[in-house]
């Protein structure tokens, strides 16, 4: 089925003349990412944007949302007035199943616990024009790589892993769902004009190693905010040797460096890719505006002259990568594996191997794991500890059901889980260890912070290709190296595994398998949403209050958090899922992830209005219900992880009037602001070490509250003293005006 076929034919038709007005107005070559933003802007701009300073206004094309953050966004949505999405919206059931024994069984059980969330979820889609993918349809992304994606256009998702689709050449970008709000309410999307990051791939991919690893080795360059800020554009002829699925895994896991998104040009390998998937139609149009959809011949030969820096990754020379515990930018080569393992202590047995998720749950990805598993079974071997495979969608489960590839990798140990994200964001029950136990893992997965997959922080999570944690599996430790290394099976002989190998579409195509999708009423206006007041799951939102007018005085400082806090830290998922939608009962998972500064304590501070150290959603609560504002303070890159809202809506509904740290990730901030909390940066990071526990303060210039203007906070201390910091802050005119409404949602309601 091709959706959205209409406005493709119409987004393409227009492609030419936008790029040309783009050329006439920065008069030089272009690459991809300023091809497609400058073709998706809301209004012609009258000098070029400059990046990492100029706010520009898009128009993305389309708009999809996980059933985790969709709750919260489409209760939003459903108190701005609008009748109907004024732009295409689909969203997607992946987040609400936890795996524990397998597929059906626990699709099952969620789909029963989750009922009402899913039922509401349906009816609002119905009401406002969604399209609803119902649980067990399959992740996000690979739905949305499957389904909706295409080269060259823009789509917005309240997920930090949207930028998957530019596997397909498209411009996706994760965002907070308000931000969601805003473009299914017709407004312009706002963005900081991104900079540019160029990764030149030259040679060819062979042996062990895969599009993984190539992210695996950027991440491990960048560091988890390297991309901060910036597209990272992937050129030259080493990208046309990889898959369009492979593109995918590559853009889905530049989140973990904290770009704004990662994007591949056009090619031959995208085409087939559409063809394969029912979308030929696209493909022929995209085939005849190629240049569009390609950065110019000049930008090649001379990338210095226009990305803002540059990467060079040979592909014959790399190597298989394998990243973590606790980061996904702690890279090791597999030959430094091992070595690492000794050095600090990490466990070397693996507890348990993972594969499968959005970012490798593809067709090629399958076979080449399965191509491991076969090795196995025809020489004797096993997994050697507990392996889960985790299809992306249930048009890979029915295909690679189809194929033998499931059979194949159940036949070695292997357990089938629903086609969902599952353990990759913490929907796993595990049985196998204790909370705080020390173990290792190793997935396939993107993310691997302390407690993202289980909650237990004893978890060291690695992170690598399919294939390599079948290998490894087959060892059951992490000290093996599949290149070099050979094993022992069941008879006593030593065997050594050859390199994966795979097919990279299906030679009989894609079996859809049942679809999942639901289409909405043509008019929704009859369609009731009712939410029960007593409902455990699911609240009805009330106007954040609106500034009063002054400076912000006599503030508690409710926690200086010390160290990496991502959003994992301040709303933890796991458990707290099934509150996605009360914004009162999530709120008392605020920030239980945190590392207070001052007691080295995760999750408690004081309360300095009696002396005790308690929670600390219970301490704000303690200083809403005295009418007092509260502060945050932070570390660097503050708010790194997943897209949630969440972890900027509960400091908000809590009382949290400001939030001051070394440096933030992106979405992040941009969430604070939308909710009207203060998103503000200390001028001098050093300043951070003044904050004492028990300080008073004081946010003043607020009156004079001006795009590039600081402010100045006084922290009051408890022996009598006082120190003056400058803040610094990104907001413009339009943000002020969500930070004096209340929040942007209130600021839509007005106009």
């Amino acid at each position: 089925m091709e959706f959205d076929i209409e406005l493709i034919r119409k987004v393409y038709s227009q492609f030419p003349q936008r790029l040309a007005e783009t050329r006439k107005l920065l008069n030089r070559p272009l690459t991809l990412a300023e091809k497609i933003l400058y073709a998706h802007l809301a209004k012609p701009l009258k000098e070029p944007a400059k990046r990492g300073l100029s706010y520009v206004d898009f128009n993305p094309d389309r708009v999809a949302m996980q059933d985790a953050t969709a709750q919260m966004a489409l209760l939003q949505f459903a108190s701005s007035g609008r009748p109907r999405t004024l732009v295409p919206t689909t969203v997607h059931c992946d987040h609400l199943i936890q795996a524990e024994v397998g597929a059906k069984q626990d699709l099952a059980r969620a789909t029963q616990d989750s009922k009402e969330v899913f039922d509401f979820l349906q009816s609002v889609s119905n009401k406002f024009g969604i399209g609803f993918w119902k649980p067990g349809a399959g992740i996000i992304h690979q739905v949305l790589l499957e389904n909706y994606a295409f080269p060259g256009g823009m789509m917005i998702g309240t997920d930090s892993h949207t930028p998957n689709a530019g596997g397909l050449g498209m411009l996706a970008i994760g965002v907070g769902g308000a931000d969601a709000v805003d473009v299914m309410a017709g407004m312009p999307w706002e963005l900081k004009f991104p900079k540019l990051i160029g990764v030149k791939l030259t040679g060819k991919m062979s042996g062990w190693t895969s599009a993984k690893d190539v992210i695996l080795k950027v991440a491990g360059i960048l560091a988890v905010k390297g991309g901060t800020g910036a597209i990272i554009e992937y050129f030259g002829e080493g990208t046309q040797s990889i898959s369009c699925t492979g593109k995918g895994t590559i853009c889905n896991m530049g989140a973990e460096i904290g770009a704004t998104t990662s994007l591949f040009p056009y090619d031959s390998r995208m085409s087939d890719y559409l063809r394969a998937t029912g979308r030929s139609e696209v493909a022929e149009l995209a085939d005849k505006i190629k240049d569009c959809l390609t950065l110019d011949p000049e930008v090649i030969d001379h990338p210095d002259k226009y990305y803002d820096e540059i990467i060079h990754i040979d592909l014959s020379e790399l190597e298989p990568h394998v990243n973590g515990p606790y980061s996904p930018d702690r890279a090791w080569t597999i030959s430094e594996l091992a070595e690492a393992v000794r050095e600090n202590g990490f466990p070397e047995k693996i507890s348990v191997a993972l594969i499968g998720s959005c970012t490798n749950s593809s067709y090629e990805d399958m076979e080449r794991a399965t191509s491991i598993a076969k090795q196995a079974l025809d020489q004797g071997l096993c997994a050697q500890c507990p392996l889960t495979i985790t299809p992306g969608s249930e048009q890979i489960h029915a295909t690679i059901e189809r194929d033998g590839l499931l059979k194949t990798l159940e036949a070695i140990g292997g357990l089938v889980l629903a086609n969902a994200c599952g353990p990759c964001i913490g929907q796993w029950k595990r049985h196998d260890v204790t909370f705080g136990e020390k173990n290792s893992i190793l997935t396939s997965y993107n993310r691997n912070f302390a407690g993202r997959n289980d909650a237990n922080p004893g978890t060291h999570s690695f992170v690598a290709s399919p294939e390599i944690v079948i290998a490894l599996s087959l060892a059951g430790h992490l000290a093996f190296n599949p290149l070099k290394d050979e094993l022992t099976n069941d008879k006593g002989q030593t065997v050594k595994l050859q390199p994966p190998t795979g097919d990279e579409l299906p030679k009989n195509g894609f079996d859809t398998g049942e679809s999942g999708y639901i289409a909405p009423a043509p008019d929704g206006s009859s369609v009731q949403i009712v939410v029960d007041p007593e409902s455990k799951r699911l609240q009805l939102l009330k106007p954040f209050p609106a500034w009063k007018g002054g400076d912000l005085t006599g503030l508690k400082l409710l926690v200086k958090v010390q160290g990496k806090c991502t959003t994992d830290h301040i709303s933890p998922a796991g458990k707290w899922l099934r509150f996605r939608g009360h914004l009162d009962n999530i709120s008392d998972n605020m920030l239980t992830g945190a590392l207070n500064a001052f007691r080295e304590e995760v999750g408690n501070g004081k309360n300095q209005l009696t002396g005790e150290v308690e929670a600390f959603p219970k301490v704000a609560r303690s200083y809403k219900e005295k009418g007092l504002g509260w502060v945050i303070v932070g570390d660097e890159n503050y708010g790194e992880g997943s897209s949630r809202e969440h972890a900027a809506m509960e400091p908000r509904h809590l009382g949290c009037l400001a939030v001051i740290v070394k440096s933030f990730a992106r979405i992040h901030e941009t969430n604070l602001k939308k909710q009207g909390i203060l998103a503000l940066t200390f001028a001098n990071p050093e300043d951070y070490n003044k904050i004492q526990e028990d300080d008073e303060l004081t946010i003043e210039g607020l009156t004079q509250f001006a795009p590039g203007k600081p402010l100045t906070l006084i922290a009051k201390h408890t022996n009598g003293t006082s120190d003056t910091i400058p803040l610094n802050h990104s907001y413009n005119e339009a943000q002020i005006g969500w930070f004096q409404a209340g929040s942007a949602l209130n600021k839509i309601v007005q106009n």
